[in-house]
């Protein structure tokens, strides 16, 4: 209902940084200065962070029909949707909906009373109550009838799959086309699709693997994930990322910088939707500390326009660009089944195939070149062969 989706590939911007609305200086309509940019990148999806009315840095909402005052108004997102439209840019919107922040205006029987996760400023939502159903099936529709293309749906891992189903049942009829990818960290992705009727969850098995099994050199840890990968892939379509507003940049978290290469081959080769955390295609780095203000260095500021950049992020860019190049000319990567086979510690193949098309990567963190049978590849190298 969606073919849309399996051409997306997104750019993640979390907007409160971003602008610099964190610091009182920020504005929506500032990512209309860089629509150009994400399309050079080869992009055609901006997946943005919350941008509801929030106390504070925008996971703790308190009107899902209002954009944050700092982030400017309504008339502001409806600019953004008319530029991005005018490029052929979907939007994917941050519905936070499992928890909301104190202030938020509800009757007491919508809420649960306890803190997610131990966070004092969040309060949970009861998801047992009609009235919050009705509440999310209208925000929901609210944003989609004003432009936006779907949603991802912040800590859905604590929400009970069957409300997921109740809305979407309700959502869905007014809008066939629109795509709802859940944040599920742990557990059994495809029973949570199954039972929620998502269309995607956001891989953290697989994010967890790249940069670890990178670092450690131990590639057999990337094949178990990329093995349990595909019950996910044919259950949905995941989000597949190296980064995002939550965790540690994929330049900061590799011990070798040779390796970021790998860890981008792996992301644009198995199927899935891919998700780019802005500033990671430019070689960003921040560290996310488990402390009040952790997140600030992997939220940054952006300039004004592409042209203030830095040139020293150019080669990262490039990078991302070819790798994305061999995602368009090759978009049944989407649902691809992928296969690892020639594995070592530090060698490993993994060749993608929807049953007529074939592509196949190859992997060499060693320091030694390693002559596999079809071709040789250096030492912490990688080679996509696209063949078909």
């Amino acid at each position: 209902m969606n073919p849309w989706i399996d051409h997306a590939i997104w750019w993640h911007v979390y907007p409160l940084g971003f602008t610099g609305a964190l610091h009182g200086d920020g504005r929506l309509t500032k990512l209309i200065d860089w629509l150009d940019y994400l399309v050079e990148l080869g992009a055609n999806g901006l997946q943005l962070g919350p941008i509801f009315a929030s106390e504070s840095h925008g996971y703790d909402t308190v009107d899902h029909f209002r954009i944050d005052s700092r982030l400017g108004t309504e008339e502001d997102f409806d600019a953004l949707v008319a530029a991005a439209r005018d490029k052929g840019v979907h939007i994917l919107l941050d519905g936070v909906f499992n928890h909301v922040g104190r202030g938020f205006a509800a009757p007491a029987h919508w809420l649960k009373g306890t803190a997610f996760e131990g966070h004092d400023a969040l309060v949970e939502l009861n998801h047992d109550e009609p009235e919050v159903a009705d509440h999310v099936v209208r925000v929901m529709n609210h944003w989609l009838d004003r432009g936006a293309s779907g949603w991802r749906l912040d800590a859905a891992y604590s929400v009970p799959p069957r409300f997921w189903r109740e809305v979407l049942a309700r959502v869905r009829p007014a809008h066939p086309g629109a795509w709802f990818v859940g944040e599920v960290i742990h557990g059994d992705y495809p029973g949570y699709l199954m039972e929620s009727t998502l269309d995607g969850i956001t891989q953290y098995e697989l994010w967890k693997a790249t940069w670890s099994s990178l670092n450690d050199g131990n590639l057999f840890e990337l094949a178990w994930a990329v093995k349990r990968h595909q019950d996910v892939v044919a259950a949905g379509t995941p989000m597949t990322f190296v980064g995002n507003h939550d965790v540690t940049r994929i330049a900061s978290k590799l011990t070798d910088e040779r390796h970021l290469a790998h860890a981008l081959v792996v992301l644009f080769t198995l199927g899935g939707v891919p998700s780019v955390y802005y500033g990671d295609e430019q070689a960003y780095r921040g560290i996310k500390e488990d402390r009040a203000g952790g997140d600030d260095d992997i939220r940054p500021i952006f300039p004004e326009n592409p042209a203030s950049l830095s040139e020293l992020g150019r080669p990262a860019f490039e990078l991302h660009q070819r790798l994305i190049g061999i995602r368009r000319r090759h978009p049944w990567l989407v649902r691809a089944r992928t296969e690892v086979t020639e594995l070592t510690n530090t060698t490993a193949v993994l060749t993608s195939t929807d049953g007529v098309n074939r592509l196949r990567a190859y992997l060499n963190i060693g320091d030694h070149e390693h002559k596999f049978p079809e071709k040789s590849v250096g030492p912490h190298d990688s080679f996509v062969d696209e063949m078909n």
